[in-house]
């Protein structure tokens, strides 16, 4: 388990030590288990390799962003909890921007500008003793564009000697640039001073996103997604050909359903998986990622005149990992006989066990049928996946599901639940604190229960861990 695991707020299991760990969310609790207080959000941003998750764990206080002297190691946007002079907020670590970057550091770049566009503060780690590159440059131009308040951190200023080397990157044009030694911690407290006079109480968007949700048509070659694309704009907006893996780059496409705007991507089939795929083909499965990683929902499609496959699998092992909302929409129902769908009914009982969760769907990309049919699936999906329950309101129902249902005995010892929080939203993530482990098969339970209670369809649920550290661990 690496440290960012530990703690990251969507991750996996960790430890906790005091009551104060309690407060971890994404949101911070109201102090009286009730309804959740927004946290402000500051994203740590730059070219690779210039020490932003050194910097993120030294505002932290504590390692949990991994860090290795090597470039590209962070990837996606974490989030983790901090607090300073009693002030509580968000600190979003993010991969390396590249203005020219290709392949997964594109998706890695895409990752580091939605983070600035959304945070509300904005601290950009330029290496003081490498000085402004064209990379340090370009980010700097983005971000004099935008009105989020910036802040410049000079790194790797370990001694006054680098001092006038931190001087020459007001050419930037970001105002003073702060001198830092994320290693060492010299300059820390004062960037954090600095970061808490522009950081506002609450966050500038906090609930629903703006603009068109974001929707991924993903699957195997040749299972319509182009075609879905073409009926719902009524154009030939995707190239659509018999034969496999026509379409290579992500296609996008805004599109009115249900008297709203939606945003829906086109995506390359997924033949092999990414580390056995080669040529345009590797290229186009790490776009595929990409795509389902900035979308809000995939809809994933299935032919469903043929018996599900091991790709049919691989895209929805890619869309469950990335956390996103699901709708598997059934196509090419036009050519499916009563006795394939009987079949159908026995493959989704056996090989689409684990997301009985899913919302589904019937269509024919090509005759248009139950089309319309996506939009309400859409919309519980979505609905799930912002779904926020209070402290108070979980906590209360956890406590009757336990009396009825203890946790079995592990090593002769019963673990006991003492509190539980939603950490996190998109997907719904809540975090359990125990004095024991809590088998696997005890959150599938938990899980169960949760959506029989609150619903969540259509979105993952993910139900993680803190064990309380042992006496002899804490001295």
């Amino acid at each position: 388990m690496t440290d960012q695991q530990d703690f990251d707020l969507g991750g996996v299991d960790g430890v906790w030590s005091d009551e104060a760990d309690w407060q971890i969310g994404e949101f911070g609790d109201d102090g009286e288990g009730g309804n959740a207080v927004p946290m402000p959000t500051v994203a740590i941003v730059g070219r690779p390799n210039v020490g932003k998750s050194t910097l993120v764990n030294r505002i932290l206080g504590r390692r949990e962003a991994v860090v290795e002297d090597i470039p590209g190691v962070t990837r996606d946007r974490v989030s983790y909890a901090a607090v300073w002079s009693g002030r509580r907020f968000l600190v979003q670590d993010t991969g390396g921007w590249e203005p020219d970057a290709k392949g997964m550091g594109q998706s890695i770049a895409r990752q580091a500008e939605f983070a600035m566009n959304t945070a509300d503060a904005v601290v950009l780690v330029v290496d003081a003793t490498v000085g402004a590159t064209a990379t340090d440059e370009a980010v700097a131009r983005a971000l004099r564009r935008s009105k989020t308040p910036v802040l410049l951190a000079a790194n790797k200023v370990d001694d006054e000697r680098v001092e006038s080397e931190a001087a020459a990157l007001w050419s930037l044009g970001l105002g003073e640039p702060r001198s830092v030694s994320a290693a060492h911690g010299r300059g820390a407290g004062d960037l954090l001073d600095a970061i808490l006079e522009v950081l506002p109480e609450t966050p500038r968007d906090f609930g629903q996103p703006a603009g068109p949700r974001r929707v991924a048509l993903v699957g195997k070659p040749n299972v319509g997604k182009s075609s879905l694309l073409n009926k719902l704009t009524d154009s030939d907006r995707a190239v659509v050909d018999n034969v496999a893996g026509t379409t290579v780059d992500p296609v996008d496409e805004l599109v009115e359903l249900g008297g709203r705007l939606w945003n829906f991507v086109d995506t390359a089939g997924l033949r092999k998986r990414v580390n056995t795929a080669s040529g345009h083909e590797y290229y186009a499965s790490l776009r595929t990622r990409a795509a389902i990683d900035a979308a809000e929902v995939a809809v994933l499609l299935i032919d469903a005149s043929e018996p599900i496959t091991e790709q049919d699998q691989r895209v929805l092992t890619m869309i469950v990992e990335a956390g996103r909302s699901l709708v598997i929409a059934f196509n090419k129902w036009d050519l499916v006989d009563e006795d394939r769908r009987l079949q159908l009914d026995k493959e989704i009982d056996r090989d689409l066990s684990r997301v009985p969760w899913a919302r589904r769907v019937n269509i024919s990309a090509s005759t248009g049928r139950s089309v319309q049919k996506l939009v309400p699936q859409l919309d519980t999906a979505l609905e799930s996946w912002d779904k926020r329950i209070s402290t108070g309101q979980l906590n209360g129902w956890l406590k009757d599901v336990i009396a009825a249902t203890p946790p079995p005995v592990r090593g002769g010892r019963q673990p006991r639940v003492m509190f539980a929080t939603q950490a996190a939203t998109r997907p719904p993530t809540f975090v359990l604190f125990t004095t024991g482990f809590l088998e696997a098969g005890y959150r599938r339970f938990l899980e169960r229960k949760l959506r029989e209670q609150f619903g969540f369809d259509g979105s993952p649920v993910r139900i993680n861990v803190r064990v309380r550290e042992k006496r002899e661990r804490r001295k």
